[in-house]
């Protein structure tokens, strides 16, 4: 604890690299440290997310292939709160449109739910997906902006060389130690960032597939019931 907050810079304290670093760096060093909070919050948001997320599609899916009456389980179910329960009121309603007239279009109508339950799936994986963009901008900027800063830094070390004709290790460490710290920042930002992306990415996609075979299941339902439809 006492190394962290040290404000000598040769014991390599963050705290005196960062007090003792250029503008510059200073400012690129805040900036990957806010996206590295960023980071870390979407992530915790992720990680609820996906996980409530499974868990009530797993539970919403069992509840309905045990329901005898699809009907009273649209009434009691459709309105949840749940990408499953989306996608199921979307098949719902284009069914009840499209069988509402007197002549039934049968290959309209199983065209119809097949896009209408495609579209709800679609919708909700956009909705998941929100924000995972910046995790995947924060993993692929972030070294860059930190070579930035670590670039900047080095130019100042060989300022100080210059203005001091002094090449001695004592006047260039500093300035290196602060550069190269930024570096190690942007790394501390970037490396979350694309293992949670690969990670969540993943998770979306079980997701999808999922909710795809739910719409799948649930249109060869109706389209029994629209073969008993007269």
């Amino acid at each position: 604890m006492n190394l962290f907050f040290n404000s000598d810079a040769a014991t390599l304290s963050p705290v005196a690299l960062f007090i003792q670093a250029d503008p510059v760096v200073k400012a690129v060093m805040l900036g990957l440290l806010l996206a590295s909070i960023w980071t870390w919050a979407i992530i915790f948001m992720f990680w609820r997310r996906i996980g409530r997320t499974r868990r009530e599609s797993e539970a919403f899916e069992r509840d309905f292939w045990k329901a005898d009456d699809i009907d009273a389980f649209y009434k009691a179910r459709a309105d949840q709160d749940m990408p499953a329960a989306r996608v199921f009121a979307a098949g719902v309603a284009e069914w009840r449109r499209s069988t509402q007239g007197a002549a039934i279009d049968r290959a309209g109508t199983r065209e119809r739910l097949a896009t209408s339950m495609g579209a709800a799936v679609a919708n909700e994986i956009d909705n998941l997906s929100d924000r995972l963009n910046v995790l995947a901008t924060v993993g692929s900027v972030a070294p860059f902006v930190g070579l930035f800063g670590t670039v900047w830094g080095i130019m100042r070390s060989f300022t100080s060389i210059a203005s001091q004709q002094n090449t001695s290790l004592a006047v260039v460490a500093p300035g290196i130690a602060e550069a190269l710290f930024a570096t190690a920042i942007g790394l501390f930002a970037a490396i979350p960032a694309v293992i949670a992306y690969n990670r969540f990415s993943h998770g979306i996609n079980r997701i999808e597939a999922r909710l795809n075979r739910f719409a799948d299941g649930f249109h060869a339902t109706l389209s029994r019931q629209l073969d008993r439809e007269r």
